[in-house]
């Protein structure tokens, strides 16, 4: 990268840069007195690194990108047609000046509440623009790919500036931490997971405090960071937040005479931090925790990593095995470890390596600790229950925590490997002239092609979405719709996310019951839930759903349907072409006691003088 290892020293570790003090691998090495780290100019090399990983972002979403009239993330299962339509809503509710924390567009006659279902409001209200002139697709390739490369960008820079004067070596480690499996595993369809391009500077903040640095200035700054990064993703920041913690426990407790002279300034900047942070989120949190169809927690059941998780290869990489990944994840957008053993074996390698530096040592401690946490209740080997507990018994119950899938913590490990490579590359690249040098970089650089290169992602997998059905699509919906809702058979929900789309298509104009998204389980019982709460009519429509046979029909279930119209304050019900169409079809007919019309594509049954 034009860059040759210089007298700069780092900011936040103890391992010496100085090449005229050469590493002895067989002494500790000197302790630094840690200082902000000085200015360090914009070079082109800079420019030309993190238009690298912009690039390689684009070629990762290059499907999505190339298509974006009927380009749908195959692996995304229902969350594109979601996050298009969080982006969409918040675009409407900026330029209409109603509140972006809440839309009753899905959930009617409730609510969603956005705040409460990762809305990325940090993104959606800055890009407002860009989804009213081009669409939501847009703005969803946006999020996702600028996700992926901003995160590497802002590691490469935390790690330029202030752990390894190599360009090189910080530039290795920025693109593990933008690239992980578990981040592009996540790209397809979490934008939340794969935005972390503020929390290596909320990691800087908290260093510099620690090290006393200007405590309220930086205080303000970490204030101001962690408020925008609530409105980007909450449980990145949580999942960041415990890293630190132990991270900054081991690098303490190594030198426990050191703590109290951190304590005060750290107190002091977080403290700062805390009150600027509370002051900007103080009303959205309030209205995700307690506002309407707020809830406390949601239930996952156990779902940590199996052991096997760390040692296998992710879905979307070189050396990737879709049906070894699928064996020990939920599912192809929560492959969260996947290192591969190559790199495994090469963390421990390392560990032995560096354990005598202070910091790298920290560091290494905290990646098995977030490891071991991102294991569960229970460490399971290869489906093998072990009986031995997890940490996770410990921590399940605890606030916040109780909501967090806990084998997410294994991307805490991704910024601590990429740390450890970036410090590992310098110090090979730092040894002193002489007949080593060039055989032994030449040595290094291919041991990381060799644990990286079969970790490495490959594009993600693009397909045609279902077209709108033409009903929606050319505005004839109108016709039909009179202030009320438009109810599609059967109702929308997590597995049935396409009238989200046509909702989008028809530019939001009528609001739909039920839907996707997460509130509570009850008007009293404020567990988490995944989708509204089914009205008997819904219920019954999932029935031929799930067996494609149509139930016998009594004046009974005519009246509670009707009663759930009413509720719904339905205008029109549709029905599109699909499977079980004729159970569905002659159900519906049944039900309403009147039959269905075939317009414009769709079957429709107009309920209008049903509720009036």
């Amino acid at each position: 990268m034009g860059d040759t290892p210089t007298g700069d020293r780092h900011s936040f570790s103890d391992i010496s840069l100085d090449p005229a003090e050469p590493f002895d691998f067989d002494e500790e090495p000197e302790v630094i007195e840690v200082a902000e780290a000085p200015g360090r100019k914009w070079r082109r090399a800079d420019v030309a690194i993190m238009l690298g990983y912009l690039l390689f972002a684009f070629i990762l979403y290059s499907g999505q990108w190339l298509n974006f009239t009927s380009g749908y993330l195959w692996n995304s299962a229902s969350d594109q047609n979601l996050w298009e339509w969080f982006f969409d809503v918040t675009a409407r509710n900026v330029v209409n000046l109603d509140n972006p924390l809440s839309s009753n567009l899905q959930n009617y006659p409730l609510s969603v509440n956005m705040m409460a279902n990762t809305a990325m409001l940090g993104l959606g209200i800055p890009l407002t623009p860009i989804t009213l002139l081009f669409g939501p697709t847009v703005t969803w390739a946006i999020a996702l790919t600028g996700g992926l490369a901003g995160s590497a960008a802002a590691w490469y820079w935390v790690f330029s500036r202030h752990l390894v004067p190599l360009r090189a070596a910080a530039a290795i480690g920025g693109a593990f931490c933008g690239f992980a499996p578990s981040m592009v595993s996540h790209g397809n369809a979490h934008p939340n997971f794969v935005a972390w391009f503020l929390l290596p500077f909320i990691v800087l903040k908290l260093i510099q405090l620690a090290q006393g640095l200007r405590p309220v200035r930086n205080g303000v700054v970490l204030g101001l960071l962690t408020a925008y990064q609530i409105f980007l993703g909450e449980e990145p920041l949580l999942i960041t937040g415990v890293t630190f913690l132990i991270f900054g426990l081991a690098y303490a407790l190594s030198k426990p005479r050191e703590i109290l002279v951190m304590i005060r300034p750290f107190a002091t900047g977080c403290g700062v931090g805390a009150a600027v942070a509370l002051v900007i989120t103080a009303f959205p949190l309030w209205w995700q925790f307690f506002g309407p169809e707020s809830y406390q927690a949601i239930e996952h059941g156990p779902v940590g990593n199996d052991t096997a998780a760390f040692t296998r290869f992710a879905t979307q990489s070189i050396a990737g095995d879709a049906k070894a990944a699928a064996d020990v994840s939920m599912n192809r957008t929560e492959e969260n470890a996947f290192f591969g053993w190559p790199l495994i074996v090469f963390m421990v390698v390392l560990t032995i390596w560096l354990w005598r530096d202070r910091f790298a040592r920290s560091m290494a401690i905290a990646m098995y600790a977030m490891a071991w946490l991102s294991m569960g209740v229970q460490i399971i080997v290869a489906h093998e229950e072990t009986g031995i507990a997890g940490p996770w018994k410990w921590f399940n119950e605890l606030p916040l925590l109780e909501s967090v899938l806990e084998s997410r913590f294994a991307m805490g490990c991704v910024p601590l490997i990429g740390a450890l490579l970036a410090v590992a590359t310098h110090r090979v690249f730092a040894l002193g002239p002489g007949t080593r040098e060039v055989p032994l970089r030449l040595l290094w650089i291919g041991a990381i092609l060799a644990v990286l290169l079969p970790i490495a992602p490959t594009k993600l997998i693009v397909k045609d979405r279902p077209p709108t059905p033409q009903f929606f699509a050319d505005g004839t919906w109108k016709s039909y719709v009179s202030g009320g809702t438009v109810v599609t058979v059967p109702l929308p929900s997590g597995g049935e996310s396409e009238p989200l789309h046509w909702q989008m298509d028809a530019k939001l104009g009528f609001a739909m019951p039920e839907g996707y998204f997460v509130g509570p389980n009850g008007p009293d019982d404020k567990r988490g839930r995944y989708g509204a709460i089914q009205r008997p009519t819904s219920i019954l429509l999932d029935q031929i759903k799930q067996t494609g046979s149509a139930p016998p029909i009594d004046d009974t279930m005519r009246a509670q349907a009707v009663d759930d119209l009413k509720y719904w304050n339905a205008d029109v019900l549709v029905l599109i072409p699909r499977q079980n169409e004729f159970a569905f079809r002659s159900t519906v007919d049944l039900l309403l006691n009147r039959q269905g019309q075939f317009v414009n594509g769709v079957w429709i049954w107009d309920t209008r003088d049903l509720t009036p």
